[in-house]
């Protein structure tokens, strides 16, 4: 008898549950669509429209800096994140076998020149015997041989001597400009090769001007042409909360490349006045205002359709306007446009409400009589505008 009420309440449950699966059916894509307004109300606002574009921020100036010699640190007196003047010191080598070089070339220099005079007053006085034949042209011939090559062993000296005092100039590098080290990947003691060799030396300290930032962005072929050289950016920097500063477009690159899959153009961008916050690596979002309008009416861009004027072959612009249980479609004239809001400079006023989507052929009446915009009128937003065949 326990088995049997047990199988009874079992298969109760499983019912209960089927008919609560039933109940509880997953949105289909009809029902979440239908949940997407359709109207929507003419509005008197301002509209901006911009161009976008992330980039990083790097130094305008950077320099890694590398011994022209080789040699070992001797006095590294700089770190990360210092500020250094033009012309202070950022390291030095340790120059005593240089300095010992010196001292014995220039010891070898003075033996020279004293070499070179005496072998030239020996070659004076063979002249003059020579001409008193007083002695053979072959004694006359070796005066003058040991004088011209008492003159090479000099020159010879000094040129070594005068190497190696160039030499000892290089052991002290001093910054090229008003710089911040950004890293500094050698220690005191650390052995050092020159920027001659093969490796190109090896890198001591990197150094920026961080009072000179720039933006390297990449923006869309679309926009580029909405750029221009000299042009005022706004700029916002996610690493610095509510943090706003100004740039200027330095130069836009003539040829097009690929980053991340995306044609566009590299473009530099100048930070004017940069706060001390901002630093080389962080990432900023730049906005380069392109056109605006104050005070307009404005319907949302889905709201405006295209459609070719069978007559004059020209592409008309309209919106398709409540009115009772109908809606009126009729012409308007475009002014500024971003990705949301088009302007409408004629053909509308504020509380006009528009349909999203284009409605039934049975529903819409032609308005002829209010032609507010001529067919052909539309401005450089109409590219962010649909057209009526893609919203059918």
């Amino acid at each position: 008898m326990k088995k049997l009420i047990l199988l009874v309440v079992v298969l109760g449950l499983a019912g209960a549950a089927w008919w609560y699966r039933g109940k509880l059916k997953p949105a289909t894509a009809d029902t979440a669509l239908s949940a997407l307004p359709t109207l929507a109300t003419a509005i008197q606002t301002n509209i901006n429209f911009a161009v976008n574009a992330a980039g990083e921020i790097t130094p305008a100036e950077q320099v890694s800096v590398r011994p022209e010699i080789n040699g070992r640190i001797e006095t590294l007196p700089v770190d990360l994140g210092d500020d250094v003047k033009k012309g202070e010191l950022l390291f030095k080598l340790d120059d005593k076998e240089l300095r010992k070089d010196f001292d014995s070339i220039n010891v070898a220099v003075e033996r020279a020149r004293l070499q070179l005079e005496k072998s030239q007053r020996d070659y004076q006085r063979a002249q003059e015997l020579l001409q008193e034949k007083l002695i053979s042209q072959e004694m006359y011939d070796d005066a003058k041989t040991t004088f011209e090559l008492a003159q090479n062993s000099l020159e010879s000296a000094q040129a070594s001597l005068a190497k190696v005092q160039e030499q000892l100039t290089k052991t002290e590098v001093r910054a090229p400009f008003d710089c911040t080290v950004l890293t500094r990947p050698v220690s005191i003691g650390q052995a050092v090769s020159g920027s001659g060799g093969f490796n190109s030396g090896t890198e001591v300290l990197t150094i920026a001007d961080l009072n000179n930032l720039v933006i390297n962005a990449h923006v869309n072929q679309a926009d580029v042409p909405r750029l221009k050289v000299s042009q005022e950016v706004e700029i916002a920097v996610e690493a610095v909360a509510g943090l706003s500063v100004t740039g200027v477009v330095e130069r836009i690159a003539p040829q097009a490349t690929f980053k991340n899959n995306l044609k566009g153009f590299a473009a530099r961008i100048l930070l004017q006045n940069p706060d001390r916050r901002v630093r080389p690596g962080m990432t900023a979002n730049v906005k380069i205002p392109v056109d605006s309008a104050a005070n307009v009416v404005a319907v949302p861009v889905v709201a405006v359709f295209t459609e070719k004027n069978e007559e004059t072959g020209e592409r008309e612009r309209f919106v398709y306007v409540k009115a009772g249980e109908m809606y009126e479609r009729r012409l308007i004239t475009l002014g500024v446009s971003d990705n949301f809001l088009a302007e409408i400079q004629a053909g509308l006023k504020p509380g006009d409400v528009v349909a999203l989507q284009m409605p039934d052929e049975k529903l819409v009446r032609k308005n002829e009589t209010a032609k507010a915009a001529s067919p052909g009128g539309q401005t450089g937003a109409s590219t962010a505008v649909p057209t009526a065949t893609r919203n059918a």
